[in-house]
């Protein structure tokens, strides 16, 4: 008879063999360690808080304390990696208590680890377990010497009791939790971002503006030197640097609106649109219907999601038309691009869309990417509405 193997993404307890099989030879492990495990946790839980609350008056009572909830915490770690192995259940890591450096100072790293309800539940857990591990030890083994032919189904209900208190003590499900640790991944991807484009900037500049700007100096010194000597050289050479003035200020001005557009500042995202889809290579239609202008950083975004889609579209695409729409819906600002061209488009192909999905998402955006083969692709996204600030000198001439 073949046994049934459950999904390897479901968490729930696979079904009882007989005879014995892996998983419930797993379970037994897990049910005969309890008791050397519960026993620590006990007797570090009560050390810990006797020691924190007994010397709670002194200055190293609460510090001690809060290194005492650390390492409950480590205890937790394990407890839900024994878990794993053994049970089977999937668990979450919660997210780590920022040191005193990032907390802002000693005592908000206190305060902050001493009301740290991760480590509380597992100070629980560690109290509760104990006689429950004498429990499961005394039932389990002594059921190998004489509930054998029942043990499988034993095991299974003990193992079950253990994997609700650790789903209901050790999980991180708290979706303040949850949210923390995206929070900190996201803030990791705006930090990379404005890395990057700090680097693209220098790159650009020494590349680009810096080195034309060293050929003009250069060329000048010498139109300087030939101007007594051989004045029609030197004004073909002035005439020459005048031109590289003009190009030099040309790949300031791209730089700059690579930047922010100043028509973005002045115009807001109608006009600023649609000098990006005039330099498109497929006839673009834009649509902005926004009863207001959105902040600025929410502006930036937009503008600039809307020009890289455009520009894949220009590189990739083979499409003959495009179109842009932005609209507001509720407190959410929804972007759709999309083109008639060959479709295909994945996140994962060198496209950009995989960074945009990632700036959009460190600001509690949407990225949604429809690209069937051979029928266009239609991107959307959605970013959170916040209104444009009030200057304060408007506000205090308005008042």
């Amino acid at each position: 008879m073949t046994a049934i193997k459950p999904a390897p993404d479901d968490d729930r307890p696979p079904p009882v063999r007989a005879p014995f099989g892996a998983a419930t030879w797993k379970e037994i492990t897990h049910l005969l360690t309890n008791l050397p495990e519960s026993i620590i946790g006990f007797v570090y839980t009560v050390v810990m808080v006797s020691l924190g609350a007994g010397l709670s008056v002194t200055v190293v009572g609460l510090p001690l304390l809060a290194c005492g909830l650390w390492g409950a915490r480590q205890l937790g770690r394990w407890e839900r990696w024994r878990a794993r192995v053994l049970l089977g259940v999937r668990i979450e890591e919660p997210t780590p208590i920022p040191g005193p450096k990032r907390s802002g100072g000693f005592f908000p790293w206190l305060w902050t680890s001493l009301k740290d309800p991760v480590a509380w539940r597992t100070a629980l857990y560690g109290l509760v377990r104990l006689p429950w591990g004498v429990l499961t030890f005394t039932v389990t083994l002594t059921g190998l010497f004489v509930l054998w032919p029942v043990l499988p189904w034993v095991v299974r209900a003990l193992a079950n009791v253990d994997r609700a208190l650790v789903r209901g003590l050790l999980v991180p499900s708290d979706e303040l939790e949850r949210r923390i640790a995206e929070l900190e991944s996201d803030r990791g991807v705006v930090v990379d971002t404005a890395a990057a484009d700090l680097r693209r900037i220098e790159r650009d500049l020494h590349d680009g503006a810096q080195a034309r700007l060293v050929a003009l100096a250069m060329g000048l010194g010498l139109a300087k030197e030939k101007l007594l000597e051989d004045p029609d050289a030197a004004a073909l050479m002035v005439d020459e640097a005048h031109g590289e003035v003009k190009l030099a200020l040309q790949e300031l001005r791209d730089l700059a609106r690579g930047i922010h557009p100043a028509v973005l500042t002045d115009r807001g995202l109608d006009a600023a649109l649609s000098s990006v889809a005039s330099r498109c290579v497929v006839p673009v239609r834009v649509e902005v219907d926004l009863p207001a202008r959105p902040a600025e950083a929410i502006e930036g975004i937009a503008y600039f999601t809307v020009s890289e889609l455009l520009q894949n579209i220009s590189k990739h695409a083979a499409a003959r038309s495009a179109a842009v729409e932005v609209w507001r819906s509720g407190e959410r600002l929804l972007i759709r691009v999309s083109d008639d061209g060959r479709g295909g488009a994945r996140m994962d192909r060198g496209t950009g869309m995989a960074g945009l999905a990632e700036r959009l998402g460190a600001v509690d955006g949407v990225f949604v990417v429809d690209s069937p083969e051979g029928s266009g692709t239609t991107v959307t996204a959605e970013l959170p509405w916040r209104d444009r600030s009030v200057p304060r000198t408007t506000a205090a001439r308005g008042a």
